[in-house]
């Protein structure tokens, strides 16, 4: 259902826009722009009226993270902590955060030869990164050492295993079955 004043105002809308393309002296579609850009005006002024605004979350708030220090690009990294986005950024940061991240995500290997394959990617890219020339933030991540990282990751596995054995219940032996001929009595 179309509300009476929205239509009024896309009337007055209309009727100005056509006003002003006869007396325009401008581009071609400049005063179709003129027409769009009054139509958006006053719609947003019905639903201020209607009261469409009222309530939102944050009214009356300070923006979070203003005013502790200039950052222009304070959007967009609200916007990638907010949607969980990853894998966006200069290199020099996205390395920080994976090298952060880097002992959890070796843990959930279980193969030696599959930790040393994440090592050696995580430390071609590293180089490739201080490498580069494109600017950006320095590249202050350093490469692992992959025989150290190894052995650690080999005492964190051992010690987990060991944390979970002793936490498991004792199991009763198993009754082996005897398999073979049955002797019928």
């Amino acid at each position: 259902m179309t509300d009476p004043r929205e239509a009024a105002a896309r009337y007055r809308a209309q009727q100005q826009g056509e006003a002003e393309e006869e007396t325009a002296v401008g581009p071609p579609g400049f005063a179709a722009a003129v027409d769009q850009a009054a139509f958006i005006e006053t719609a947003i002024q019905i639903a201020i009226r209607r009261g469409d605004f009222d309530d939102l979350p944050g009214a009356g708030k300070p923006l979070e993270g203003l005013g502790t220090h200039h950052d222009p690009d304070w959007w967009i990294r609200r916007k990638i902590q907010q949607e969980n986005l990853t894998g966006l950024g200069p290199p020099a940061i996205l390395l920080r955060t994976e090298d952060r991240e880097l002992n959890a995500h070796l843990d959930l290997l279980g193969r030696e030869a599959d930790v040393r394959e994440v090592l050696e990617d995580f430390n071609r890219r590293v180089i490739e990164a201080r490498r580069q020339l494109q600017g950006g933030p320095p590249v202050v991540t350093a490469p692992r050492d992959i025989d150290a990282e190894v052995a650690a990751w080999a005492e964190r596995r051992a010690a987990r295993l060991d944390e979970r054995a002793a936490d498991a219940p004792p199991q009763p032996p198993r009754r082996r079955r005897r398999l073979g001929i049955r002797r019928s009595a």
